[in-house]
């Protein structure tokens, strides 16, 4: 699909044929190339500079394109890849317990719960074992055993130990490693960095991505660039909750503003609630924080078994504990899968077992792992960590089990791409949390850096190779009547929240969406609460757009400004999210509907009915989207119901 129809259709991948093992070789020998004294001649934009921005960039400008490179924060070392704590996943079976890429390729679909595109998932599982060479390379300081090598813990859905890490800052030093890369092609001349700037819209000329309109967070001034493609890195939108693990400068802008002009949105309901984040703790908190789930490698996940128990954890008999999950999942037990873990944990706390503040808890416990191994093993392995949470919480956890509870993580919806990462717009490439590819309906832990940087050095430097040699379009600048539009809507809708002058903060605003989404788009979700969120979506959104009140002015430095057009695109990107989970009327992954599950709580699919990937194209806002569908297909791990136990 080359264009955004206006009827229903069926979407086509473009996926190679054949033997699995061999498409991603055979795609590579059918794409086109562009010759190296030909490449200085294109210019590609790249958005988002941290892992699949940053390695994108970087291996763009070292093949000779000229890069433009569009960072949000004042460095791409604060892209948000940084917060990124337990590890990057590999199929080097360095520890010989069984693992291969076929067994990587295997745990991402059954992890995703059979809601991705094999032909994606084989790729990334095989690209995964350069990913650790080009890093190493770049001197990042993996861990390493005694002899040199380096080491591998397990996570969440594997039986295996296939996850490299840096102790608990594994995202920052592998953007370290792609911050020194693209920097270089900084000093060499082939990237051109542009540091807090803000993309507003997508310019599409004759059905083509031709450049974007940015805004200079530091001066206010909207300013357009033009290109021969873009590529968009722009992460997720987990921040329509309000409260997630996200920074704050996540949003859904970028990719909201692309999908308004024409880009299709997929799977937006596919969100991921992360089971091992250090609960809410009041009104005041505008964000939250993750504990890497590294930690349940070592930690035990438990509840009192009386209800309403009061005792500190010290004093409860371990006969007095229902470490649930070991329980519940033998098989894997405390690294059961996130989808599964959070909802475990909510299951207990909802039925009154929960311990904390309100009883919305659970203990993870490194008591067994101290005794056993030592503090000084587990200062080692997880020291930062700790450190970060006694810093938060006041509390030890090496004299006292952590407190955990789910929140809102990662997003594996996001604008739909075929198997060169393109999307439905030509032009228009996205990599990373922004696309839907690779994850299906959850995903598992330590996946997200190596799909990053999977499609930012080893994926999008040969795709998008073939749309410049094959794209006839002639040469545009920003003098283009479509540059002059774009920049035209952006400055329409900053005035408009500029000159709304209402009484209500962004931030109220901001909580009063979060709220709806938690409590009917969040872990468990109703045919009945998902037409209830529609319906108060659209009245808060009509409110904002009445009541708002932005400080300031759009010409000069305005973080309010800035929050306000985020809050703005929220609002009407959470309308679309609750419709595709109220359409998506089955449970699989992060998408749990209480309509349908097992008799033992678990996710019920409909493969018969929603064996597809959902597509959604924009009609305006308030209006209903059309949704076109891609089959999904199986052909190495056959569809089944996925266990744990």
């Amino acid at each position: 699909m080359s264009t955004v129809a206006s009827e229903p259709a069926i979407l086509d991948g473009k996926c190679p044929t054949g033997p699995m093992a061999e498409r991603w070789e055979q795609r590579k020998r059918d794409l086109k190339l562009v010759a190296p004294n030909n490449r200085r001649k294109y210019t590609v934009i790249v958005v988002g500079t941290g892992l699949a921005g940053g390695s994108a960039a970087a291996s763009l400008a070292e093949l000779g394109y000229n890069v433009l490179s569009f960072c949000v924060q004042d460095s791409p070392r604060r892209a948000h890849s940084i917060a990124a704590q337990g590890g990057i996943n590999a199929a080097k079976n360095y520890q010989n317990d069984g693992d291969s890429v076929w067994r990587l390729f295997y745990d991402t679909v059954k992890g995703g719960d059979f809601r991705s595109r094999e032909s994606n998932v084989y790729r990334l599982a095989d690209l995964s074992r350069n990913i650790i060479d080009q890093c190493v390379s770049q001197g990042v300081p993996f861990a390493r055993e005694y002899g040199g090598t380096l080491a591998n813990r397990s996570f969440g859905g594997a039986q295996v130990s296939r996850t490299f890490y840096c102790k608990g800052q594994t995202g920052q030093q592998l953007l370290l490693g792609a911050y020194q890369a693209q920097m270089r092609q900084v000093a060499a001349g082939k990237v051109k960095m542009f540091s807090r700037r803000e993309m507003l819209d997508l310019v599409v000329i004759n059905g083509v991505a031709r450049g974007i309109v940015t805004r200079d967070l530091v001066t206010g001034a909207m300013e357009t660039y033009a290109a021969d493609a873009v590529v968009l890195c722009t992460g997720g939108y987990g921040n329509v909750y309000y409260l997630s693990t996200n920074a704050k400068n996540c949003n859904v802008t970028a990719a909201w503003r692309c999908h308004k002009k024409g880009a299709l949105f997929a799977n937006p309901c596919y969100t991921q609630i992360h089971p091992t984040c250090i609960p809410v703790s009041g009104d005041h908190q505008s964000k939250l924080t993750l504990m890497s789930e590294s930690l349940r490698n070592d930690g035990r996940v438990w509840v009192p078994k009386t209800q309403g128990e009061t005792r500190p954890a010290s004093q409860i008999p371990d006969d007095q504990r229902d470490y649930y999950l070991e329980r519940r999942y033998p098989s894997f037990g405390n690294l059961a899968p996130r989808d599964i873990s959070s909802r475990a944990a909510k299951e207990r706390c909802d039925a009154g077992y929960g311990v904390g503040m309100g009883g919305m808890s659970v203990y993870l416990d490194f008591a067994d792992a101290i005794r056993r191994d030592g503090e000084a093993t587990i200062r080692a392995k997880y020291g930062n960590l700790f450190e970060m949470y006694e810093q938060i919480t006041g509390e030890n956890p090496y004299q006292v089990p952590m407190r955990i509870y789910p929140a809102v993580h990662y997003t594996m919806g996001g604008l739909w791409v075929d198997y060169n990462l393109q999307s439905n717009l030509p032009g228009l490439y996205v990599l990373g949390e922004a696309n839907f590819s690779d994850h299906g309906a959850n995903r598992l832990g330590a996946s997200a850096l190596m799909q990053g940087l999977a499609d930012g050095y080893f994926v999008i430097p040969y795709t998008i190779a073939d749309h410049l040699a094959t794209s006839k379009h002639e040469k545009v600048t920003t003098d283009h009547p479509a540059f002059k539009e774009a920049l035209i809507e952006s400055r329409n809708i900053t005035e408009r929240l500029l000159n709304t002058k209402g009484r209500r903060s962004v931030d109220s605003f901001h909580r009063a969406l979060g709220k709806i989404m938690w409590d009917k788009v969040g872990m468990a979700r109703t045919a009945e609460g998902l037409q209830q969120a529609i319906s108060q979506i659209r009245e808060l959104r009509d409110e904002f757009w009445r009541d708002v009140k932005v400080l300031g002015s759009g010409d000069n430095f305005n973080q309010m400004l800035e929050h306000a057009g985020r809050v703005a695109d929220f609002m009407e990107f959470a309308e679309l999210l609750a419709i595709d989970a109220l359409e998506r009327d089955e449970s699989c992954g992060g998408h749990f509907r209480e309509e349908h599950q097992t008799p033992d709580g678990e996710c019920q699919r409909d493969d018969e009915n929603y064996c597809h990937v959902s597509a959604w194209e924009f009609q305006g806002v308030g209006n209903q989207p059309v949704m076109h569908k891609e089959p999904l297909s199986f052909e190495e791990v056959h569809l089944a119901t996925r266990s744990y136990k």
